[in-house]
């Protein structure tokens, strides 16, 4: 087996997983991190050839641009509060409380690589908690807490790593300079994000095809990425703010099939990509193994320690946080999302799972320090790293689900329910009013009129049907069955319509490209 064939068998597990994983009641990202294992050990199965530096440009733009479509500007803005308290601050205070364990217990290992080492397993991954949680019915605000979380320290994290990496190469480190490089880092990001968004706004409206403006969100992550990289600040941060400045400025209500097309190749490349991404943790282990040789005793006995205090210093941190955040909590905090008990705590604490980053930042560790000398302790910090990402990854991957139900953390269905009725009751007024509107400006039949009149409440009632009385819903009821009966009548009739229009593309002297389109508007019929 080559590279390519072994990125073909990560792809098609990454597919596969998704509904072996619904069926066995066990996250995706899990299943593709043992099936990473898996592969590893097979003889057959070649070593990872991808150069550690590449990893993160690779995995991290799309997979944050796709987390991002999946929150907003104005959500992020409602719970900045509890997202420093809970999420940014937390990785300061691991990464200290790690550096002060590893820095006591691994012989030789400088201050600086222990800062490093407690950065790049400080981080919770964002793909992992919230592609656990989000499938677990959890309440939205600890989805949306563990999304902000997710998205935001990994860009704290990733600088203080490269800070912590720059002092251990050169041997000098200076507070300031530090505290200096955090700031700049974060404007030049601001800047680059915002730029690149504007700019990717404006190229949208002049290219009006839906595919085409679909390809560029795929490009502009990975744009966003590198030039913040390049200006020396953060690339995480610059595809954060590119891409909420695109889900704020770039949302055309009326643009229904770029919306569509949008969501589902996002959809397909959040798939494909998590699961390779996982894949390659699993297949990194191999590696890490392999500078286990000979002190395997020491090695797990320091990832023991280690994954003792990202767990507990996760617990001991969150709990005072929440309750902190409660007390400043007030009635005029509109929006903001806060855990209301001790079991939703518990539930985030649990949530806590290492990934992608962590394992990148290990792997892209340079070999050698700027006096020639081998980079302290690297072997030790990456196996350290992978046991971390493993221990929390499959222990509480697995057991997540267990403690969701024991606990009895579900989501609020019936505030969901209400929300859902509020936004259907001012779609159908908004309707209405354009159908006033429509009224005054032009002459419309008394009949048609109050067609329309009715097709308002009925957009409504679609959304949902609570808005209608008990004898409303028994009549839209029924016409629902009527309708539905119409569009299978009508559904078997464009399907032999399109078997006959494809039995033409094979007939000799067809055009294709005419008969694709001709089968284009079929489809397009058959969506509405």
């Amino acid at each position: 087996m080559d590279q390519l064939a072994l990125l073909f068998a990560l792809l098609l597990g990454a597919v596969v997983s998704v509904p072996v994983g619904e069926r066995l009641r066990l996250p995706a990202p899990v299943l593709m991190t043992v099936f990473g294992i898996v592969l590893a050990v097979l003889e057959f199965v070649p070593n990872v050839d991808v150069p550690p530096e590449l990893i993160l440009p690779l995995l991290l733009p799309p997979l944050l641009y796709a987390a991002v479509r999946r929150t907003s500007w104005r959500q992020f803005a409602a719970n900045v509060r509890p997202i420093l308290l809970l999420a940014v601050a937390l990785v300061f205070v691991t990464t200290l409380c790690v550096a002060v364990v590893a820095h006591a217990i691994v012989p030789g290992l400088p201050l600086a690589a222990a800062v490093a080492l407690g950065a790049l397993v400080a981080p919770p991954d964002p793909i992992a908690a919230t592609a656990v949680a989000g499938k677990l019915g959890l309440p939205r605000r600890l989805v949306s807490i563990l999304e902000g979380e997710g998205l935001f320290n990994d860009v704290t994290a990733i600088v203080l790593y490269h800070v912590a990496i720059a002092a251990a190469v050169s041997g000098t480190f200076s507070p300031w300079q530090a505290g200096l490089d955090l700031v700049l880092s974060a404007v030049v990001a601001i800047a680059v994000g915002l730029a690149l968004g504007w700019c990717a706004n404006k190229v949208m409206g002049l290219l009006g095809d839906p595919t085409l403006q679909v390809a560029l969100t795929l490009l502009v992550p990975f744009a966003s990425y590198t030039l913040a990289e390049e200006l020396h600040g953060s690339g995480v941060l610059g595809v954060l703010v590119t891409a909420l400045f695109l889900m704020e400025y770039a949302t055309d209500a009326d643009d229904v099939t770029a919306r569509l097309a949008g969501h589902t190749f996002w959809d397909i490349v959040d798939t494909l990509v998590t699961g390779v991404a996982f894949g390659l943790v699993g297949l990194e282990l191999h590696n890490a193994v392999g500078s286990a040789a000979g002190h395997w005793g020491e090695l797990l006995t320091w990832a023991g320690a280690v994954v003792g205090v990202v767990v507990l210093v996760r617990l001991a941190w969150l709990l005072p946080a929440t309750w902190l955040t409660k007390r400043l909590h007030t009635a005029r905090d509109v929006g903001e999302e806060i855990p209301v008990s001790w079991r939703e705590t518990v539930v985030m604490w649990w949530s806590g799972m290492r990934g992608v980053a962590s394992v990148a930042l290990a792997l892209a560790i340079p070999l050698e320090t700027d006096g020639g000398g081998d980079f302290p302790a690297r072997g030790e910090i990456v196996f350290i790293a992978f046991g971390v990402v493993l221990a929390t990854l499959l222990v509480q991957g697995l057991t997540l689900p267990w403690l969701v139900n024991r606990l009895g953390v579900r989501g609020d269905s019936e505030r969901e329910k209400e929300f859902e009725r509020q936004l259907a009751l001012r779609a159908a007024k908004a309707a209405k009013r354009r159908l006033r509107e429509i009224e005054q400006a032009e002459e419309l039949p008394d009949e048609l009129s109050e067609q329309m009149l009715r097709r308002s409440f009925d957009i409504g009632v679609r959304i949902s049907p609570d808005l209608a009385d008990d004898e409303r819903r028994e009549a839209y009821r029924q016409r629902a069955l009527r309708l539905k009966r119409v569009r299978r009548v009508e559904g078997e009739m464009l399907s032999a319509a399109r078997h006959e229009v494809l039995t033409a593309r094979g007939e000799q002297g067809a055009d294709p490209e005419v008969v694709d389109r001709v089968l284009r508007r079929l489809d397009v019929r058959s969506l509405r």
